[in-house]
C-alpha cells in the first residue's frame, strides 16, 4: 500500500468521522429548525394601547383587572403552566355532573372574595357599571359560571327588584347576593319559548285560604330549559298566566320554593334534569312540573298588579299590552348581558387566532426564501381582519346599549327593547361566525379544547336562541319600525328617536362614480346605511300594506313580508353600529389612534356593504360601485396589517385567558412540556 493511497483512505475516514462544511452533501444537510418568535420584536405599537383599552372596554378597568388577577390565582380555575406561562380554563374532560359541582365552587369562592357585593342591594349607573364589568369576565372565563350567576342574580334577582316591591326587597335581595338561597327563573315551557304571551302554566287564587295554586295543566306547559333548577334552587320565579274568577288577566310573575336548605324537592313539585347538552354543562338545566302547588297571595310579584286578600284584581294599567310590556320591560338586562358576552368572546378568539397567525408560517414565496407569515397572506388578512374591525364596531356598540340601560327611563324602555334585540341578534350572529373563521385560521391547533376557540362554538351556540331566538328579534325591529312609519305618514309627525331623524332630511345621494377617497370617507358610508335603512322601512310598509289590501290582517302581512323584515332589521342594526362607531372616534383626539380608528371603522362599514345583496338588489349602488367598494377591502386589510398585533393587545385580556398558541405554541408542544 503506498503513502498517497493510505494518506487519501486516512482523509475520507477522518471526513467521515468529523465532517467539515466543506465536505458534506448540501442534499442531506439539515434545515434549520422552526423557532417561535415573538411578535412584539418585529409589530412595533404606534398608538397608545392603554388608551385604546379604555375606549374598548368604556368603564371599570380597575375592577375587570382585580378579578382577572382574582381567577388567575386560584387553583379552583384549573390553572396551569405551558410554554413557561400560566393559563386558566375550565377543564371540559370533566363529567355533566363534575362540571356543574366545581361551577357552584366557584360562585362559592367568587362570592366569598367580596365580588357580588351590591349587585342586588346597590343602586345607580355606577352600581349597575361595576356588577356588568365583573360578570364580563367571568363570563369570558367560562359561559356555564357566567350564566349560573346570571340566572341567579340578574334573572332570580331582576325579577324580584324590579317585578316585586318593598316586600320582596327587604325579603330577598340581601340573601340572594349572599346566596343563602338560590334563585332560578321558570318562564321558558316545552311549547313555548319566544312566545311568553303563550305560556300554559295557570295560577288561580283561592280566597278562602288567601293563597295562589300553581298548575302545570299538560306535557306542554312544565317549566324546561330552566338554569339551576335540576340541582341547586331552591326556589323560582314562575311565570303563569293568573285566572282570577273564571278570567285570564295575562302573565304574571310568582315566587314559589321548589327545594328546602338540605336539596329536597318541594311537596308538589317534580323536577327532572333536561340531560347532556352540546355546551353549558356546568349549569343544571332543568324540568318544572306544578301540581296544584299553594303559595301565600304576597308571593305575587306585584309592582305592575296585585290581588287583594278578597280576590280584586288591580293595576294601574288597563291596557293588557302595556301591562305585558311592563312585566318583561325589565328583563332587558338578559339582552344586554348576552350581546356584551357575545363581543368579549369574539375578543377572545380574535386574539388567539392573530397571535398565531403573527408567528406561524407556512409556504414560500420565493425558491429557497424563508416560508411567509400567515398574517402576510392577503388571503389570511381578508379572512381576520374584517373580523377584527367589526369587534372595534361592536364594542362601541355594546357600552352604549349598557350606558342606555343603566340610564332607563321608563320613556327610553321601548328604546332599549329595540336596541337590544338588534345588538343581541348581531353580536350573536358575529360571534359564531368569528369563532368559526379563527378556527379554520387556526389548523389543526384551533381543533384542541386547550386553545378555546373550537370548543367556544358549542358553548356559544345557545346565545343565538335564548332570550329571543335572532330571526324573532330582527322581526321584531322592523313591526317598531313600521309602526314608527305610520306614525310619521299618517299624522305628519317627524321621525324622533331610534336614531331615524335622518328619514326627517333629503333623501341622501350617492355618487354615480366612486373613488377610493369617496368610499373611505364617513360622510359617504353614513348616507349609504341611511339611504338603505329608510328605502327599507318604505318598501317594508308599502308590501305590509298591499297584502292588507288583499285582505291580510295586519300581523299576517307582517309574517308575509319576513324577506324584507329582516332585511331593514338588518339595516337598522348596522347603521346604529355605525352611527355609534363615528361618535366614539369623533370624541377621540387627531393623532395615531384615530388614524386607525379611521381604518376600522372604514372596513367595517365597506365589508357590512359587500356582504348585503340588498344594495345590489334594490340599486342603492350600480355593480360598478359595489365592485370598488369590494376593492378597497383588501387594501384597508393591508394598512391594519401592521397594527394588528397592537389592535388585540388592546382589548385587555391577560395571557392566561388565552391559550398556548397565542404565545410560544413551540416550546408549549415539546417533549420536556408534555413531562412536565
Amino acid at each position: 500500500m503506498d503513502h498517497h493511497r493510505v494518506s487519501r483512505r486516512t482523509k475520507i475516514i477522518t471526513d467521515h468521522l468529523h465532517p467539515s462544511p466543506s465536505t458534506t452533501n448540501s442534499t442531506l444537510s439539515l434545515t434549520t429548525c422552526l423557532n417561535y418568535s415573538p411578535p412584539e420584536l418585529s409589530n412595533p405599537f404606534v398608538f397608545n394601547v392603554r388608551e385604546m383599552r379604555t375606549l374598548m372596554d368604556g368603564h371599570n378597568l380597575e375592577d375587570r383587572d382585580w378579578i382577572f388577577n382574582l381567577i388567575i390565582q386560584s387553583d379552583l380555575f384549573n390553572r396551569r403552566e405551558q410554554g413557561g406561562r400560566v393559563f386558566v380554563s375550565p377543564d371540559f374532560n370533566q363529567t355533566m355532573e363534575q362540571q356543574r359541582e366545581i361551577t357552584m365552587k366557584r360562585i362559592e369562592y367568587l362570592k366569598d372574595h367580596g365580588v357580588f357585593k351590591g349587585w342586588l342591594t346597590d343602586d345607580g349607573p355606577e352600581a349597575d357599571l361595576r356588577k356588568m364589568a365583573l360578570h364580563e369576565v367571568i363570563g369570558m372565563y367560562d359561559h356555564s359560571l357566567g350564566i349560573k350567576i346570571g340566572v341567579h342574580i340578574f334573572l332570580w334577582g331582576g325579577a324580584v327588584k324590579f317585578l316585586g316591591t318593598k316586600r320582596h326587597h327587604d325579603k330577598w335581595l340581601k340573601s340572594t347576593e349572599n346566596y343563602e338561597m338560590k334563585g332560578c327563573f321558570a318562564m321558558t315551557e316545552l311549547g313555548h319559548g319566544s312566545n311568553v304571551r303563550g305560556i300554559e302554566t295557570i295560577t288561580t287564587y283561592d280566597s278562602n285560604t288567601g293563597e295562589f295554586v300553581i298548575n302545570t295543566p299538560c306535557e306542554s306547559a312544565q317549566k324546561y330549559w330552566i338554569g339551576g333548577a335540576a340541582n341547586h334552587a331552591t326556589h323560582t320565579i314562575v311565570f303563569s298566566q293568573l285566572n282570577i274568577n273564571g278570567s285570564n288577566q295575562g302573565v304574571h310573575a310568582f315566587i314559589a320554593q321548589i327545594r328546602d336548605a338540605d336539596g329536597k324537592i318541594s311537596p308538589n313539585v317534580r323536577i327532572a334534569d333536561c340531560g347532556h347538552k352540546i355546551g353549558l354543562n356546568g349549569v343544571d338545566n332543568g324540568r318544572i312540573w306544578f301540581d296544584n302547588v299553594r303559595i301565600p297571595r304576597e308571593n305575587l310579584l306585584n309592582s305592575v298588579a296585585d290581588v287583594s286578600p278578597a280576590g280584586e284584581y288591580l293595576s294601574a294599567i288597563k291596557n293588557p299590552e302595556q301591562r305585558f310590556g311592563a312585566f318583561l320591560a325589565p328583563l332587558t338586562s338578559g339582552r344586554v348581558t348576552i350581546a356584551t358576552n357575545a363581543v368579549y368572546i369574539s375578543k377572545i378568539s380574535i386574539a388567539i387566532a392573530i397571535r398565531y397567525a403573527l408567528t406561524r408560517r407556512a409556504f414560500s414565496i420565493t425558491p429557497n426564501g424563508p416560508e411567509t407569515l400567515l398574517l402576510d397572506y392577503p388571503s389570511h388578512q381578508r379572512r381576520l381582519l374584517p373580523l377584527l374591525a367589526k369587534i372595534y364596531a361592536l364594542s362601541f356598540a355594546v357600552i352604549e346599549l349598557k350606558m342606555l340601560y343603566v340610564k332607563r327611563t321608563p320613556e327610553s324602555n321601548k328604546a332599549i327593547h329595540i336596541v337590544s334585540s338588534a345588538y343581541k341578534a348581531i353580536t350573536t350572529w358575529n360571534n359564531m361566525r368569528t369563532l368559526q373563521e379563527c378556527r379554520e385560521a387556526c389548523g389543526g391547533q384551533g381543533l384542541k379544547t386547550e386553545n378555546r376557540i373550537g370548543h367556544f362554538k358549542g358553548e356559544f351556540d345557545v346565545q343565538l336562541t335564548f332570550e329571543g331566538d335572532n330571526n324573532v328579534l330582527m322581526q321584531q325591529i322592523s313591526k317598531a319600525l313600521l309602526s314608527e312609519y305610520i306614525v310619521h305618514e299618517t299624522r305628519n309627525k317627524p321621525f324622533k328617536g331610534l336614531g331615524l331623524e335622518h328619514m326627517n332630511h333629503p333623501l341622501p345621494v350617492i355618487p354615480s362614480q366612486l373613488t377610493s377617497s369617496i368610499v373611505r370617507s364617513s360622510e359617504f358610508q353614513i348616507n349609504l346605511f341611511h339611504l338603505r335603512e329608510r328605502d327599507l322601512v318604505r318598501r317594508f310598509a308599502a308590501e305590509v300594506s298591499q297584502y292588507q289590501a288583499q285582505g291580510e290582517s295586519k300581523e299576517s302581512a307582517s309574517i308575509q313580508s319576513y324577506q324584507i323584515a329582516e332585511d331593514l332589521g338588518r339595516a337598522f342594526s348596522e347603521r346604529a353600529i355605525l352611527k355609534t362607531f363615528l361618535e366614539a372616534e369623533s370624541k377621540v383626539s387627531p393623532g395615531a389612534l384615530k388614524d386607525v380608528l379611521g381604518l376600522l371603522r372604514t372596513l367595517y362599514a365597506l365589508v357590512s356593504v359587500d356582504e348585503d345583496a340588498s344594495f345590489l338588489r334594490y340599486g342603492y349602488l350600480s355593480t360598478e360601485n359595489a365592485a370598488a367598494v369590494r376593492k378597497e377591502v383588501p387594501t384597508l386589510c393591508a394598512e391594519l396589517r401592521p397594527h394588528a398585533l397592537a389592535l388585540v393587545s388592546s382589548f385587555g385580556i391577560p395571557d392566561a385567558f388565552l391559550s398556548a398558541i397565542a404565545y410560544d405554541w413551540v416550546d408549549s408542544n415539546s417533549w420536556s412540556s408534555t413531562q412536565h
